[in-house]
């Protein structure tokens, strides 16, 4: 298996000055006095590639940033990157290796079972984790010092999208849904802070209905609003079309709180019909300096509008940065660390508190918005609703 992750579509050319990316192939003699930093991302299917290259972006520029400045005590931050393809037992694997490789922390990784996944392993082999976007819960089975999150708690994020349904009139939702721990933790959410609230949520299972069942499921229904709460681009872009293509659902509302509309992908999949489909994202309405200088970086490193996630990658390398500049490289220091952790992000100042019912570090201030994408103009985002 090639240990060397693909470079971000629209990465620097051959030849561009190094980021401080390396496989096991560079960690010789050479890089001895680097800090070398684990990297967790999803860069091949079936994990969402164009997440994992968003993310990748992110955290690269960040240690290019570091480098530049002096590095760790004088020497070079190594970033080195392990591909999880959504898969948390290769996932768990390469904490192991990664460990072994005299990493001082692990960041990264976006889907929230792998980073369950990664949480475990690392918490076990006392190694802190930084987890830049995964959202779920119960990232851990339970409370540990070691483990701190940038992104929102699920329950956070999805209770706002649930508010945002809510004041625009949706009280009768139907989610299409996929077996698995983090599908099933969003539908609950849902389904406890809308029903106190006069809403009904009704469950449509993917693995067993085809998108034409889903729409006569809508249309008996009498709901307003399907929310994807689904893979893309299966079954997600063959149910968007079959939906918007039914004359009897016109009126309903296409949701995504897992935010598969935030990508390119999406809009090259389906066109016109992947518009006006609002979705969860973690950014403020207007970024500050150091966010504006940072995405016309990460613009010109992708070749493209940078995501939230983008931003959720710089920003881990600046907590990390800083907290290895404060306490040094020593991984129970490291860890030790977190609840003193006080730094300017691209998105706000972030600060790790303790939160009720999830048992890791937690910024508790990350910026949430509901979006969609302008029906008029796919290309841009309306903010809908903030959290």
């Amino acid at each position: 298996m090639s240990t060397t992750p693909p470079s971000p579509t629209g990465a620097e050319p051959t030849g561009a000055e190094p980021t401080g990316t390396s496989d096991e192939s560079s960690l010789g003699s050479s890089v001895e006095s680097s800090v070398r930093i684990g990297a967790l991302v999803p860069l091949t299917r079936p994990g969402w590639v164009e997440a994992g290259q968003h993310l990748l972006a992110g955290l690269e520029l960040g240690v290019r940033e570091v480098n530049d400045a002096g590095g760790i005590g004088g020497g070079p931050v190594e970033l080195v990157v392990r591909d999880t393809a959504a898969d948390p037992e290769r996932a768990a694997t390469a904490v192991d290796e990664l460990s072994r490789l005299g990493v001082v922390a692990v960041a990264g990784e976006y889907h929230s079972v792998v980073a369950r996944a990664v949480a475990t392993r690392a918490d076990a082999l006392g190694l802190p984790y930084l987890c830049s976007s995964a959202v779920l819960d119960a990232l851990t089975g339970q409370p540990t010092e070691r483990v701190a999150r940038l992104s929102p708690p699920q329950s956070r994020g999805w209770r706002t999208y649930a508010d945002f349904l809510l004041g625009a009139g949706h009280r009768r939702i139907a989610v299409a849904t996929q077996p698995g721990l983090y599908w099933a933790s969003g539908t609950r959410i849902l389904r406890d802070h809308l029903t106190p609230r006069g809403g009904t949520v009704s469950e449509l299972d993917m693995s067993v209905l085809t998108p034409a069942a889903v729409c006569d499921a809508l249309a008996e229904q009498g709901a307003t609003a399907l929310l994807l709460l689904v893979g893309t681009p299966e079954p997600a872009v063959p149910l968007v079309e079959s939906v918007r293509r039914d004359g009897r659902l016109v009126e309903v509302m296409i949701g995504a709180p897992a935010g598969q509309p935030e990508f390119a992908e999406w809009a090259l999949s389906l066109g016109d019909h992947g518009a006006g489909i609002p979705f969860l994202r973690y950014l403020p309405e207007r970024l500050g300096p150091l966010g504006t200088r940072v995405e016309k970086a990460l613009r010109e490193r992708l070749g493209a509008s940078p995501s939230f996630v983008a931003f959720e990658g710089y920003d881990t390398v600046a907590v990390l940065a800083d907290v290895l500049r404060a306490h040094g490289t020593d991984r129970a220091r490291i860890a030790e660390s977190w609840p003193g952790v006080e730094v300017e992000g691209t998105r706000g100042w972030i600060r790790f508190s303790r939160m009720p019912g999830i048992g890791v570090w937690q910024w508790a201030g990350p910026p949430i918005q509901v979006v969609d994408r302008d029906p008029a103009e796919p290309g841009r985002f309306r903010i809908l609703h903030t959290g």
